[in-house]
């Protein structure tokens, strides 16, 4: 008879003591200052940092440091002191759609240029499909710093 109120007991003391493992840490993550609209590129000044407890952003699914959202577009709006989903930021587009860009073949040597239409955006490193306006070709190349499309064989 002893034993159920001396359980109640260590279940009830366990309950009140919270679940944070032992060294469990607040972690400082950036946050923005004030909202920040879809559309919007992310600066220094439009970041703070706030302490977070125990698993915060632990899975990588929030941003860890403010020089991984700086220079970054907002996909979504952003609440002010509210971690920042890795989701929420993008890179910069450096190709719209329809624009006019700069189709580059260099391979062995041997330097290819037209022009054509982009007919997807793109950030540096993507792959994108543009339209040759000559041939009317649509051809896949990278979106290169410069906003040309480097396009290669195969």
């Amino acid at each position: 008879m002893m034993r159920l109120p001396r359980l109640v007991a260590f279940a009830l003391a366990a309950a009140l003591c919270g679940h944070a493992p032992v060294g469990a840490q607040e972690r400082m993550l950036p946050v923005p200052l004030a909202v920040i609209y879809p559309g919007d590129v992310i600066r220094d000044s439009m970041l703070g940092e706030r302490a977070f407890g125990f698993g915060a952003g632990a899975d990588g699914s929030v941003a860890e440091t403010k020089g991984a959202l700086i220079g970054k577009v907002a996909r979504r709006t952003l609440l002010p002191d509210r971690p920042i989903p890795t989701i929420a930021v993008d890179a910069p587009k450096v190709v719209t759609i329809n624009a006019s860009v700069k189709i580059v073949f260099d391979e062995g040597g041997m330097v290819i240029i037209a022009y054509g239409s982009a007919l997807q955006a793109g950030s540096v490193g993507d792959l994108i499909r543009v339209r040759n306006q000559d041939s009317g070709l649509v051809v896949n190349g990278r979106v290169q710093p410069d906003g040309s499309i480097r396009v290669s064989e195969g």
